[in-house]
């Protein structure tokens, strides 16, 4: 265990290992975190740990990315105070969990930090940049999610508090988890670039992007208050073209 108080989660099924050194790399460069890998039995990860990019595999023994979320955060040590994940083929820029990790400390009524992220292809160009700001979170509630995961940290209170993310969800869980957290406390945004999220047809919610538009539209609809559900469909229909046309053309950048 480092001395940090900053932890990343990083669950694989290690079939990428370029991207994934890649992303090991980038976590190194953002600043002081523990590093824990959540794959399966067999994938060996010695070389990982050898050099220094990670410090701890943990094998993981559910089924889904949620599982191996959750039970990489619960195989954390208790002195962490803040926690997120990361893909294994996204990347934190240089310093970003020290931007984010100052932010929680000065704001300790926020469950959770988010800034700027950068939509890079294959190859690593950037594509596409998530400007959203601190507007991105109360439109969580009757809009797209716009608050982006990658580069996120969540206080680790918060995250007990919310029971970690829905493993009932395969793509929508970030979407779910963000709600949650804005519920238990605020959600800050940082004017910062803090991450790159991949872009390609290997990611789960580019190759799904039709289960995945609709499944979110399903949280935002459970968030609501009953009364207000029956009229969710004025504008969940228009939220769901919107946010699928917005995918669409960003795929499209990236070719």
């Amino acid at each position: 265990m480092t001395s940090g108080a900053v932890a990343v989660v990083v669950p694989t099924l290690g079939q990428r290992i370029d991207y994934l050194r890649e992303s090991l790399s980038s976590i190194r460069n953002a600043g002081d975190a523990f590093v824990a890998i959540v794959a399966p039995a067999d994938f060996d990860a010695s070389g990982l740990l050898a050099d220094g990019l990670a410090d701890i595999k943990i094998d993981e023994t559910g089924r889904s990315l949620p599982e191996a979320i959750n039970q990489g955060m619960d195989a954390l040590a208790d002195e962490i105070e803040f926690v997120t994940w990361l893909g294994d083929d996204d990347l934190l820029r240089p310093g970003a969990l020290g931007v984010a990790e100052k932010e929680l400390r000065l704001r300790p009524r926020a469950s959770a930090v988010y800034g700027r992220c950068d939509y890079i292809d294959e190859s690593g160009a950037t594509v596409w940049r998530n400007s959203s700001g601190a507007w991105a979170s109360p439109l969580l509630r009757v809009g797209p999610d716009l608050v982006p995961q990658p580069g996120s940290l969540i206080r680790r209170s918060a995250w007990r508090a919310v029971g970690g993310v829905r493993t009932d969800l395969g793509w929508a869980f970030d979407f779910d988890l963000f709600l949650k957290l804005s519920k238990v406390g605020s959600l800050r945004f940082v004017p910062v670039v803090l991450a790159a999220f991949r872009w390609h047809q290997g990611s789960l919610s580019v190759g799904q992007r039709r289960d995945s538009v609709r499944e979110a539209s399903q949280v935002r609809r459970d968030h609501l208050p009953r009364w207000v559900r029956p009229l969710s469909v004025l504008w969940e229909g228009p939220v769901r073209w919107a946010t699928f046309r917005a995918s669409a053309l960003v795929e499209k950048g990236s070719r």
